[in-house]
């Protein structure tokens, strides 16, 4: 105020209320915890995948087990499943068509086999095109699913190589979307992120005056998995 006595106060207030704008846009541009959104937020979209392709692909299976039930078996494979179908389409052409870049050799005897004594019904043209339109939707799903995947190992290698190397990229990633970030991941003591994502068993567990968890998301670890000791140190 000293340097600028001769500004009137409303000036000074303006001045005052563009500054405190100004600092804050660059703390939140230049935030070191914005650096993990992106892993929180695509661990959230792979989950989410995940489940819209299970139910997809189960829909797929029952629709076209209707005409060729056998096939669910011989091909439990999701995606490989609907790669099938898209170059089938009805069984009767499974006989003359070369499925070696989709399924191994025996895989694909086996499901020419049974295309011919096939207990499966009839389908339609019209019944044929909507199931045709539901693989391309489970494909490109998939597809799409592996380059997210592709894109949070990178986001995990570069943001939190040792996390990445002890846990894994998934349960690192699991762990961090959890936390809310890594930086509050990282302030956390060992004995709450060793029940991260078991807090609704351990509440449960308190009130009802039982065993508590002793461990939570970073059971899936392959670390951990690889001890055969599972007592309470163990995640620890």
């Amino acid at each position: 105020e000293e340097l600028v006595g001769a500004a009137p106060p409303a000036e000074m207030r303006s001045m005052a209320i563009g500054l405190a704008h100004s600092l804050s846009r660059y703390k939140l541009k230049f935030s070191p915890d914005k650096v993990d959104t992106m892993i929180v937020q695509a661990i959230g979209l792979l989950d989410d995948l995940d489940k819209e392709l299970n139910t997809y692909a189960m829909r797929l299976k029952e629709w076209y087990g209707w005409h060729f039930p056998e096939m669910g078996k011989i091909v439990p494979d999701n995606l490989m499943y609907a790669k099938t179908i898209q170059k089938m389409g009805v069984r009767t052409k499974c006989k003359g068509l070369d499925l070696s870049d989709i399924l191994a050799e025996e895989v694909e005897a086996e499901l020419k086999d049974a295309a011919e004594i096939s207990m499966g019904t009839e389908v339609s043209e019209e019944d044929v095109a909507n199931i045709l339109m539901l693989c391309e939707q489970v494909v490109s799903l998939s597809e799409y699913r592996a380059q997210l995947w592709d894109y949070l190992k990178n986001r995990m290698n570069a943001i939190a190589p040792n996390l990445s190397v002890m846990v894994g990229e998934l349960v690192g990633a699991r762990l961090i979307a959890h936390a809310g970030s890594l930086m509050n991941l990282a302030k956390q003591p060992a004995s709450t992120v060793q029940i991260l994502g078991a807090e609704k068993a351990l509440f449960r567990a308190l009130k009802a005056k039982h065993d508590t968890p002793k461990y939570g998301l970073i059971y899936h670890a392959s670390l951990v998995g690889q001890v055969r000791d599972t007592s309470e140190t163990l995640p620890r």
